[in-house]
C-alpha cells in the first residue's frame, strides 16, 4: 500500500502488520528517545540482568573514548543463556542447525547453557584466564556459538576469523591479537566440497608462535594431522569429567573487552575494532527486538557467518539476548540446487529471514520458479544488511520472497558500530533501496567537506553525531589509529566513510564508501546509482562500477557485469546495457566499458571489492586480499 503523504515511491505496512507490531508510533519513540537520550538507554538496559546497577550511563570525560553504563558489572551470556535457562524458556529451542550434506542438530536453552559451562571448564583447564585472547577459526557450524560463548562467559576476548580466510590471514590475526589458543574444525562443508581448515591453521601456526592449545571440532571426519601436546579433540575433552564441573562464569565491568574483530575496510592493513559487555550487549539487544520486533514464537534466521560482525550481533548475541530461537544453515544459498534457501524456510517455518542483497541478486539470477515450488507463508519480516540494495532487487525480494506483505528492514551499519543504525521497523513506510531514517535517538547527518549539512538530496559524508551504547572502543593496540580514522576530519562527530544523502522526508540513502563515488568531467556519481541502472536491465543479475583514468573526463566508468542464467553475451546486448544506464541515470553514467564476468571480487560480508577491479583493469597488484571471500 501506497502512503501518498512522504515523496517518492513508498510501501505503506498493512493493518496486519500494524497490529502484530511491538511498536506502533516511530514518531513517538524517537521523540521519547531524543529527548532523554540517556533515560532511553537506562530502561532498555534495566531489562538485562545486571549484579550491580550502572553508576552513569555515557561517560564523556575522554572524548572520543565514550562510555557506557560505568560502574555496572555484568556478563553477556548471563543473560544470553543463565536469564532463560530460569524462566519458561528452558526447554524452548536457542538454536536449531543445518549443514550442508542435510545433518542437523538442535540446542535448547538449558542444553546451550549446559555445553558452553562444560567448554568455558576446558577452556580454565587450558589456562585461559581473563583477558587472555582465543582465535576461533571455523565455518558455519554449532560448535562455533558455544565457542564465543564460553570465551565470554570466562572473560576471555574471542578473536572470530571468518572460515575462508587465508593462511596468511589467519596467521596475521592469530599474531596481532596473541592468542594462546585456537578453535578449529577439521574442515566445513562448501558447495559439496571440503575446505581444510586444519590444514590451513597448521600452516599458519608455522608463522606464529603464541598459541599453546589448538583444540579440534570434528564436522568432516577426514584424516588431518593431530600434533601430539598441541593438538586435542573438542569432543573427547567434552567428555573429561574437567568439563562437568561448577558453573563458571565471571562478573565483569561493562566496559570490559569482549571480543575483537578484524575489518580492512577498504583498503590497508586489517584493524582490530575492540568491543565491550555492557553497552553493545544493551544495543545490539535493543535494535534486534525493536526492529525485527521479535516474538515468542518466532523462528528468525540471519543467513549470515559468524566470522563478521552480522554474525556476531545477529547471529549469537543478540536473538540469545531476545531469548529467541534462532537457525543457523553451514552452505552456500544455492547448493545443491538454487532452491535451499527457500526449501530450508518452507521445512522449519521460518518467520524472518536476514540477508545480503548480493545474495538476493544471486539468486533472482534464477529467477521466480524456484521460489515458487515452495510455500514461504510462515514469513513474516525481511531483512538486509552488508551494502545498499539496488530498488530492482528490493522489489524481487517483497514481491516475490515476501509476497507482497513482509516488510523489509534495510539496515545500515558497520563492525564499528555493532548495532543498527540506520533501519525502519516494521510499522515505518518504506522507500526500496533506502534504510529509512537512524534509529530512535541516534543522530545522524550528511555533511560537506567542512561539516556543514548539505541540502535534501545532496550527496555528502555521513557522520553520526551522538555515541551509541554498542560503539567500538577502541581499535586493538592502536588508539592513535582510532581517533585519525573516525575522529580527525569533523571533531566531535564519528566520521563513517561512507557518502550518502539526506531526502525531503529525513530518509537516507547510501552511495556506498566515499572511495566508490566515481567523478566524471566534474560530476560525481555513485558506484551504486550506475550498478542500480545496469541491474534493472531484464539480463543483469548483478554489476560493478569503477572509475579509470581518463584524459578528457578525468574518470571513465568501467563495469563488469554479471548476466542472468540463459542470457547470451554479446556486442549488442552491451550497446544496449550502456543506452540503458544512459536512459535511467544520465549520459553522463554511460559506461566506456562493459566486461562480461562469472563473478565478482567480495568481502566475506558480500561488500564488492571494487579496488581488485580497478587493480585487474590497470594490470596493478590488487594488495591485501584478506578479506577476499574466495
Amino acid at each position: 500500500m501506497l502512503n501518498s503523504k512522504l515523496n517518492g515511491e513508498v510501501y505503506f505496512p498493512s493493518a496486519e502488520v500494524l497490529k502484530n507490531a511491538t511498536i506502533k508510533d516511530w514518531e513517538q519513540l524517537n521523540k521519547k528517545a531524543l529527548d532523554n537520550y540517556e533515560e532511553f538507554w537506562s530502561e532498555l538496559a534495566s531489562e538485562l540482568h545486571w549484579f550491580k546497577k550502572w553508576d552513569r550511563v555515557i561517560e564523556d570525560s575522554e572524548k572520543p573514548f565514550y562510555k557506557w553504563f560505568t560502574g555496572g558489572k555484568t556478563n553477556i551470556v548471563y543473560n544470553c543463556l543463565d536469564v532463560h535457562v530460569n524462566t519458561h524458556r528452558r526447554n524452548k529451542l536457542a538454536l536449531i542447525w543445518e549443514g550442508e550434506n542435510g545433518d542437523s542438530k538442535t540446542f535448547s536453552y538449558y542444553a546451550l547453557h549446559r555445553e558452553t559451562c562444560k567448554f568455558a571448564n576446558v577452556l580454565k583447564s587450558m589456562g585461559v584466564q581473563k583477558g587472555d585472547r582465543v582465535t576461533i577459526y571455523m565455518g558455519r557450524v554449532p560448535e562455533i556459538v558455544i565457542a564465543m560463548l564460553a570465551c565470554a562467559r570466562i572473560g576471555a576476548v574471542h578473536s572470530v576469523v571468518y572460515g575462508g580466510f587465508s593462511v596468511e590471514s589467519l596467521a596475521e590475526r592469530i599474531e596481532d591479537s596473541n592468542s594462546k589458543v585456537l578453535i578449529v574444525a577439521d574442515g566445513a562443508y562448501q558447495r559439496g566440497k571440503i575446505v581444510q581448515l586444519k590444514q590451513i591453521a597448521d600452516e599458519a601456526l608455522q608463522r606464529c608462535g603464541t598459541v599453546e592449545h589448538v583444540l579440534v571440532v570434528k564436522r568432516t571426519g577426514q584424516e588431518i594431522n593431530m600434533e601430539s601436546g598441541r593438538d586435542m579433540w573438542y569432543h573427547e575433552l567434552m567428555n573429561l569429567p574437567i568439563a562437568i564441573q561448577n558453573n563458571t562464569l565471571e562478573e565483569v565491568d561493562s566496559e570490559y573487552p569482549l571480543f575483537i574483530l578484524y575489518t580492512s575496510g577498504t583498503t590497508g592493513k586489517p584493524k582490530a575494532i575492540l568491543h565491550t559487555h555492557g553497552g553493545y550487549m544493551v544495543g545490539i539487544y535493543a535494535t534486534l527486538k525493536y526492529v525485527f520486533d521479535i516474538h515468542d514464537d518466532d523462528r528468525y534466521w540471519c543467513a549470515a557467518d559468524p566470522g563478521w560482525i552480522t554474525g556476531h550481533s545477529y547471529i549469537v548475541y543478540g536473538p540469545l539476548l531476545n531469548g529467541a530461537t534462532s537457525f543457523m544453515y553451514e552452505g552456500a544459498p544455492n547448493f545443491p540446487y538454487p532452491n535451499r534457501w527457500w526449501q530450508i524456510i518452507e521445512k522449519y517455518g521460518i518467520n524472518i529471514l536476514y540477508t545480503a542483497p548480493t545474495a538476493i541478486r544471486g539468486l533472482m539470477r534464477f529467477g521466480e520458479a524456484w521460489v515458487n515450488r515452495h510455500n514461504l507463508s510462515s514469513l513474516r519480516l525481511l531483512g538486509t544488511v552488508g551494502e545498499p540494495i539496488n530498488p530492482e532487487a528490493w522489489k524481487w525480494y517483497y514481491n516475490v520472497v515476501g509476497k507482497g506483505k513482509c516488510p523489509i528492514m534495510d539496515t545500515w551499519w558497520q563492525t564499528e558500530t555493532g548495532m543498527f543504525m540506520i533501519t525502519p521497523m516494521p510499522c515505518v513506510p518504506l522507500k526500496p533501496g533506502s534504510g529509512s531514517r537512524p534509529f530512535p535517538g541516534i543522530v545522524m547527518d550528511v555533511v560537506d567537506e567542512k561539516g556543514n549539512s548539505v541540502q535534501a538530496n545532496e550527496e555528502g559524508y555521513l557522520v553520526i553525531k551522538t555515541p551509541w551504547p554498542a560503539m567500538i572502543r577502541t581499535v586493538w593496540k592502536d588508539s592513535e589509529r582510532y581517533i585519525s580514522q573516525y575522529w580527525s576530519r569533523y571533531p566531535g562527530m564519528y566520521l563513517t566513510g561512507d557518502s550518502a544523502r539526506k531526502d525531503e522526508d529525513g530518509y537516507f540513502w547510501i552511495i556506498g564508501r566515499v572511495d566508490d563515488v566515481i567523478k566524471v568531467s566534474g560530476y560525481r556519481l555513485g558506484t551504486a546509482e550506475i550498478e542500480s541502472a545496469l541491474v534493472s536491465h531484464n539480463t543483469v543479475a548483478e554489476a560493478a562500477a569503477i572509475g579509470l583514468p581518463h584524459e578528457v573526463k578525468g574518470n571513465a566508468i568501467y563495469a563488469y557485469v554479471i548476466l542472468r542464467t540463459g542470457v547470451e553475451k554479446s556486442p549488442a546486448l552491451i550497446d544496449e546495457l550502456r543506452q540503458h544506464v544512459s536512459h535511467e541515470v544520465g549520459p553522463i553514467a554511460k559506461p566506456e566499458h562493459i566486461e562480461f564476468v562469472d563473478a565478482l571480487p567480495k568481502t566475506r560480508s558480500g561488500k564488492i571489492m571494487r579496488r581488485v577491479l580497478k587493480a585487474k583493469a590497470l594490470g596493478q597488484d590488487p594488495g591485501n586480499l584478506s578479506t577476499l571471500e574466495e
